[in-house]
């Protein structure tokens, strides 16, 4: 081979290797391991079939985007505006079925400050009973560690289990502005958090260290708040923008 050939061989592998680099990963999309294994979608990537705002028969548009293949909370203070002056009606996001025993995996980012979260075990019914179009539940959550006041709490913290228990110690938590990996597992009586392969959270419903955790926290006067059900899946509207994806379940047996 010539210097020449040589030279025009290395220079395409460069290419390739460029090419492979700055090509996006797939997202919200299931290999064919993952739908042996019982996992599906969701999101597709382009609409929000399967979801519908909490007390809604449909999604509050103004609120929830599909924007560059993720779900996107529109921040409140840019939602469109009524003839009134008062901002379009919002609210939780959910999906239109509910899960018992599953396992939930995600993308999330947000921007500097914000906090949103994810919900499961969630009763609509309950919720619309004490709560406007929020969801009652347990929370994943979701929050800029880093400049959210939420953050002098540790149960309220990225990954909690919210203001139940507080994220291991050692999490590793993406900067602010990139995309977090994060799993849900609830089984029986057994649930857990992870977060950028890692798991932060690990708890038992019905044990005395959850029943005292459970006194302590904001849900205690809430009737049937932790028992375990067929719940909704929710992404939180707390006002802040914040961006999801790759939600993909497998539902469990208990």
């Amino acid at each position: 081979m010539t210097r020449a050939q040589i030279a025009a061989l290395l220079v395409a592998c460069c290419a390739t290797a460029a090419s492979a680099q700055s090509a996006p990963l797939a997202t919200n999309r299931l290999t064919p391991a993952e739908r042996a294994a019982g996992w599906h979608l969701l999101f597709d990537g382009a609409t929000l079939k399967g979801w519908r705002g909490l007390g809604y028969d449909s999604v509050p548009t103004a609120h929830w985007k599909v924007s560059g293949r993720a779900i996107h909370k529109v921040p409140t203070g840019t939602v469109p505006r009524l003839r009134d002056g008062q901002p379009a009606a919002g609210g939780d996001l959910m999906t239109t079925g509910t899960y018992r025993d599953f396992e939930l995996a995600f993308d999330w980012k947000v921007p500097p400050g914000a906090n949103s979260g994810v919900k499961y075990n969630v009763s609509e019914e309950m919720s619309k009973l004490t709560a406007n179009h929020a969801a009652l539940g347990f929370e994943y959550q979701v929050l800029d560690d880093s400049l959210h006041p939420d953050n002098k709490i540790p149960s309220h913290r990225a990954g909690a289990l919210y203001d139940l228990i507080p994220p291991d110690a050692g999490k590793r938590l993406a900067p602010v502005g990139q995309w977090n990996s994060s799993r849900i597992v609830l089984r029986g009586n057994h649930g857990e958090h992870w977060l950028n392969g890692r798991k932060v959270v690990s708890y038992d419903l019905g044990t005395p260290r959850f029943d005292s955790l459970f006194k302590a926290s904001k849900y205690r006067p809430i009737a049937g708040f932790a028992d375990h059900r067929a719940g909704h899946i929710v992404l939180q509207d707390h006002g802040d923008e914040a961006w999801y994806r790759n939600l993909r379940i497998r539902e469990l047996k208990p």
